[in-house]
């Protein structure tokens, strides 16, 4: 057998840690005090906005549950938000596996932690692209790069990461969940990966879409060129 396949995992993964970065705040009022009330314990890393709301919404336990992707990365997030989750040990921490005794050796070697869920969705490129004053350059800043490689990372790894891209799935993840005494099965982690994929798939669609439908001409009007660079 290959060095990647895996033979043993974990029907049921205690979720401990989780990384929240979403577009839509819909519902987040309600799911995470619904996870932290499974485990007081919980941990949540998130960035941006999302990290503000999480503030409003655990009050308090802020400073005890929440802590800041840049903080535990130790890289800042570069200006506008260029690169924020797009780090080693974030990939480290979701795409690591159980029973992978090197992958434990790294995990130990970079001092990262395994995330067992990720709450990421992804603002719609066709509102960006609906908007009467979007050029390609415009459009071409809101590709969004670390939230579908988080998104596909914890789809991915179905076997261990709970990857959650609806709010519409927050309630019947928490009825689950407390079926389970906070954990995620299998069959829950691998019914959301497929929508995981489904939500990435459709994202980077509209993305082509809408390229594909541009002219070189159209992409030269929002530039000055120089010369070639050496």
């Amino acid at each position: 057998m290959g060095k990647n396949v895996v033979e043993k995992i974990d029907d049921q993964v205690l979720v401990r840690r989780v990384l929240i970065s979403v577009s839509d705040k819909t519902g987040l009022e309600s799911f995470v005090p619904e996870l932290l009330a499974m485990n007081p314990e919980l941990k949540i890393y998130s960035t941006g906005g999302t990290y503000q709301r999480l503030k409003e919404i655990l009050g308090e336990k802020a400073a005890f549950t929440l802590e800041q992707v840049s903080d535990y990365t130790g890289q800042q997030e570069t200006q506008g938000g260029l690169v924020k989750t797009l780090d080693f040990r974030i990939y480290l921490g979701l795409l690591t596996e159980t029973y992978n005794e090197s992958h434990q050796e790294d995990m130990k070697r970079t001092l990262s932690i395994p995330i067992d869920m990720v709450v990421v969705n992804l603002y719609p490129f066709s509102d960006t692209i609906k908007k009467a004053s979007v050029t390609v350059e415009v459009a071409r800043s809101n590709i969004d790069i670390g939230g579908p490689t988080m998104i596909r990372a914890a789809a991915k790894n179905y076997l261990r990461v709970a990857s959650v891209v609806s709010p519409g799935d927050y309630q019947g993840i928490i009825a689950q969940m407390k079926q389970t005494s906070g954990k995620t099965t299998l069959s829950m982690r691998f019914d959301l990966a497929k929508k995981a994929f489904l939500h990435t798939a459709e994202y980077d669609k509209t993305i082509s879409g809408y390229l594909n439908a541009r002219s070189i001409e159209e992409v030269l009007s929002c530039y000055k060129t120089g010369g070639n660079h050496e």
